[in-house]
């Protein structure tokens, strides 16, 4: 399958974006990180966005969009409203937050709710690519590494800008990193694993009505799985997992917020590029189960 750049990004930045705001709101729920909470609050809502635009490239004809919102078992329906609902909380987030004492506070039962909702969202929007006709796709191994770009992301940005705004106790935030990063780790290598053995998935290969080559297969199935191994396991497992977990040791180890200015960036940015890498190979992977187009 073709790269669909919109998607990608979408997915890539819509997980960002939830990873942030659940991050935020699981420190409100401990009363950590309050320098950090408006500003977090605003770099989740600016991601949401641009994911929101994102997707909305993707569609040639995007008012058409709305012909699918009456069938909720469509994954684009739900998708939209696990976004509406997540957007309506984080608004009810922030005026909690507004009118607290200090400015950077909100219940508890609405922090929990808004940790709950970002998972709810990251699910439900990368289990509407599980597809049964494309085997690489139909797992909710998917879901989990997608879930896993999030705990890598969110805690490492809500960190960063912990460090930013002044913050001197990285004591828990950096535990939470840790374990996210690890998290993200364990899901790319179970994921990755599971697509280089997805091949025996694929139960029938369509020929080319071609009197010349007749018997000539579509695809070599293992040819494309072959060919995505040094851009899976380098560029999505190695760069994109392996590195961020071991900048979160380090960053944790030291714990300082000069530390976590420089390793929390690095985090970021490797786990940014093995999202986006490993969604390269996830698309490239997106054969149908009979191999036709």
């Amino acid at each position: 399958m073709e790269l669909q750049w919109e998607l990608i990004l979408f997915t890539t930045f819509i997980a960002w974006s939830a990873g942030l705001f659940g991050a935020q709101a699981f420190a409100a729920a401990f009363g950590q990180a309050k320098k950090a909470q408006l500003i977090s609050w605003i770099a989740a809502a600016l991601l949401l966005v641009i994911g929101g635009v994102a997707v909305f490239l993707h569609l040639q004809h995007w008012e058409r969009i709305f012909n699918g919102f009456g069938h909720l078992t469509s994954g684009i329906t739900q998708e939209l409203i696990a976004i509406v609902v997540f957007a309506v909380v984080a608004i009810v987030y922030l005026i909690f937050m507004k009118r607290s004492e200090d400015g950077a506070s909100v219940p508890k039962w609405l922090a929990w709710l808004a940790v709950a909702l970002s998972a709810v969202l990251v699910i439900v929007m990368a289990h509407s690519y599980m597809m049964s006709a494309r085997p690489a796709w139909d797992s909710f191994i998917w879901v989990a590494y997608v879930l896993g770009n999030s705990l890598v992301l969110g805690p490492a940005t809500l960190a960063v800008i912990a460090a930013l705004k002044g913050e001197t106790d990285f004591k828990q935030i950096g535990l939470w990193v840790f374990v996210g990063a690890l998290a993200g780790l364990v899901f790319a290598l179970i994921y990755a694993v599971f697509t280089q053995m997805v091949g025996s998935s694929f139960t029938e290969v369509g020929l080319y009505f071609d009197p010349v080559h007749p018997t000539k297969a579509i695809t070599d199935i293992n040819a494309v799985i072959g060919g995505q191994a040094l851009l899976l396991w380098l560029g999505a497992v190695v760069v994109g997992a392996a590195l961020p977990a071991a900048a979160a040791f380090v960053a944790r180890r030291k714990g300082d917020a000069n530390s976590w200015k420089l390793w929390g960036i690095v985090i970021i940015i490797t786990a940014l590029i093995g999202a986006i890498v490993m969604r390269v190979v996830f698309y490239n992977l997106g054969l149908s189960v009979f191999m036709f187009y």
